[in-house]
């Protein structure tokens, strides 16, 4: 939910966001005992790694105090990432979990969990997942109009496509050896 302390914090944000190639993802102030706490998601393409972290951080802790939009009181400042079950409220999101799995609530009703295959800024090609294991998955064309809202899954057991590709070349090499 914005307040006008968020949306000034955000004004205030983005453009050392963008200076710095990161999108400004979510900013939230709360009441931590005595003390505010304030915390900052950004992303980038790629990833964001420690040291963009850090380097931001930095750059948010000085704009604060150099502003007065914390006021004189203390405040507790965490810089972080959106982290692996990010919602997906933006096309820019959906483009950045290509490959990924999501848990999808429909506008229309009921949810289906499907594979991000490839998106755009009208909405996704996903690989609905059978339910229950039951059947193949299917191929879907989704418009981010017919989301209600989605969020990406973390997979424990899944394998890397790359690895995959290894294997399928190994075997095929072992069956032409034989």
């Amino acid at each position: 939910m914005s307040t006008p302390q968020t949306d000034r914090l955000r004004a205030l944000l983005e453009p050392l966001a963008a200076e710095s190639g990161l999108d400004l993802e979510d900013v939230k102030v709360t009441q931590a005992g005595n003390r505010r706490q304030v915390q900052v998601d950004v992303d980038a393409d790629g990833g964001v790694d420690l040291d963009a972290i850090a380097e931001f951080s930095r750059l948010v802790g000085q704009a604060l105090d150099d502003s007065d939009l914390m006021g004189s009181g203390a405040y507790l400042l965490e810089v972080g990432s959106p982290g692996a079950e990010r919602p997906l409220l933006q096309p820019r999101h959906w483009l950045r979990a290509e490959g990924r799995l999501a848990l999808i609530q429909l506008v229309e009703g009921g949810e289906i969990t499907a594979r991000i295959l490839e998106s755009d800024e009208d909405g996704a090609l996903v690989e609905v997942q059978p339910v229950k294991g039951r059947g193949r998955p299917k191929e879907r064309r989704l418009a981010f109009t017919e989301v209600a809202k989605a969020r990406v899954q973390v997979e424990f057991n899944r394998k890397d496509e790359a690895l995959l590709d290894e294997v399928a070349d190994a075997d095929d090499d072992a069956d032409d050896d034989a």
